[in-house]
């Protein structure tokens, strides 16, 4: 039997195919996984002052109390569930949305409204996508939000959890993990692919006419101006969430947790930490972009909207 060869630019990959949805997740891999990562520090101080709003007066202060007592691998305290989960979510959130926006708008729905599609598309990815990230979020949080850390490593994290509460421990945050994520994701897609169109229209040229570098400029930028959006959007779920892994009770059921974790911190206490996370998410979305859309064009696919 011949041996399966790995696509390349020389390789015409026709769109829409079972290969063309596989380089698109592969290249969501690409953009989600080294990027969350890279964000570690910032998720880190994000989170211990999501739980605790007196753990530390500013995030620079954080950094340097955290980097003067446990150096570089504190600052970073996390990077392997954040990798590997938030790689496996990125991978699942721009293939499927390729996969849904082509059903939803070319197959099923051809004459429906483009940002109806583009939010069911986006939704419908995020739904599966999540489920992949659920069991690294919850051990990322819970290493990350208690002091001492509730666990050295992934590894050990995920061993804790499961011997203490199940596998079904993995995912007791993911109803707030989807909260969170499917309006982000959804405000994160329709609002790239509004804000291309709107790019492209203010410079009054066709998207065709420019090159691949000045395609994935544009890129950059609508991810950015959604990255802001985005952060907004999702930041009281993203409150709670952490707020739920580092402290519900064993036998507490979700809805009674999120009641019991509301009335202590109130509403003001779902945005703490929103600054940062704009800063966060703002590049982050922007950095997503970039990269996906870099892919894209590496592997001769047209960039993300504004067609």
């Amino acid at each position: 039997m011949a041996s399966a060869k790995l696509p390349t630019p020389g390789r015409k990959i026709e769109l829409f195919s079972g290969t063309y949805f596989g380089a698109c997740a592969l290249g969501g891999v690409i953009a989600c996984g080294p990027t969350h990562t890279g964000v570690t520090p910032l998720d880190l101080v994000k989170c211990r002052r999501q739980v605790d709003p007196k753990i530390y007066t500013s995030n620079f202060g954080a950094w340097r109390s955290i980097f003067r007592a446990e150096g570089l691998r504190g600052v970073f305290f996390g990077w392997s569930p954040t990798f590997i989960g938030y790689s496996f979510q990125g991978g699942g959130k721009y293939g499927f949305y390729e996969v849904f926006k082509y059903l939803y708008g070319d197959k099923a729905f051809p004459n429906a409204n483009k940002t109806v599609i583009y939010l069911a598309a986006s939704a419908s990815a995020e739904f599966i996508a999540d489920i992949a990230l659920c069991p690294f979020e919850a051990i990322k949080v819970r290493m990350q939000t208690t002091l001492p850390p509730y666990a050295a490593n992934m590894r050990e994290g995920w061993s804790k959890i499961v011997a203490k509460e199940g596998y079904g421990g993995l995912y007791k945050g993911l109803y707030p993990l989807w909260a969170r994520q499917i309006p982000y994701t959804m405000v994160k897609f329709a609002t790239f692919e509004k804000t291309v169109d709107a790019i492209y229209s203010f410079i009054d040229k066709p998207k065709s006419s420019l090159n691949g570098l000045q395609q994935t400029g544009v890129s950059f930028l609508g991810g950015y101006i959604a990255g802001v959006g985005c952060a907004v959007v999702s930041h009281p779920a993203d409150v709670m969430v952490s707020k739920l892994n580092a402290d519900r009770q064993a036998g507490e059921s979700a809805g009674r947790a999120i009641s019991r974790i509301y009335g202590n911190i109130g509403f003001t206490g779902l945005w703490n930490g929103l600054p940062v996370r704009i800063a966060m998410i703002g590049t982050l979305t922007a950095f997503q972009w970039l990269i996906y859309d870099s892919f894209k064009v590496f592997m001769g696919f047209p960039t993300t909207g504004g067609h």
